[in-house]
């Protein structure tokens, strides 16, 4: 069996994806340890991994709803809360933006609902913020410096793919919000923000 890399450590991305090297049923026996471990952390590695060699949607909604039946209070907040179609191409698009210089900005990526106004259940929005993503996405949530898009659709905030995108110096975020979000919509994804 495979070295089976520690999930918990704080420095394990999910774009590092450090249970790629595990075979299918390896991946299977990590998710169902770390329900029983209630390990949330493990267990969202095991979803993430299976997300992006392709999993099926309701494959991944059920390991999600599982996960947060049995490790709430443990799940990193990059494991999105549903499934989002193309998630494995976002972070390939974003994984291609890298910052040169620290500093306090940091971008960020909203999950937007569409599916009662487009062909696409959901859209992104693209963000440049002082603030944690967190925090700006509930200041737009509130009201506050908000867009409409995301005021209106915001569903919640994808973490996972821009984790390598925080503090960093403000003309690298100017540039990599905009680029960013060319590239989404190149990628025939529909995006908001970006500006």
């Amino acid at each position: 069996m495979p070295e089976n890399p520690e999930p918990r450590r704080s420095d394990l991305t999910p774009a590092r994806r450090p249970l790629a090297g595990l075979s299918h049923r390896e991946l299977d026996a990590a998710f169902e340890r770390a329900l029983i471990e209630a390990d949330g952390a493990a267990g969202a590695h095991c979803v993430h991994e299976s997300w992006m060699r392709g999993e099926i949607s309701l494959n991944i909604e059920r390991a999600i709803e599982a996960l947060w039946a049995r490790a709430p209070e443990s799940i990193p907040d990059w494991l999105p809360m549903r499934y989002v179609d193309g998630l494995a191409q976002v972070y390939d698009i974003a994984l291609s933006f890298r910052a040169k210089a620290k500093g306090r900005s940091n971008i960020y990526l909203v999950l937007l609902d569409h599916q009662n106004s487009r062909g696409e259940p959901y859209g992104f929005y693209v963000g440049m913020t002082k603030y944690t993503p967190a925090q700006r996405f509930d200041q737009h949530k509130a009201g506050i410096r908000a867009a409409g898009a995301v005021l209106k659709r915001g569903l919640e905030v994808l973490t996972g793919p821009t984790l390598h995108l925080q503090y960093i110096a403000r003309g690298e975020a100017v540039r990599i919000e905009e680029e960013f979000a060319h590239a989404l919509e190149s990628a025939g994804f529909f995006v908001k923000g970006g500006h």
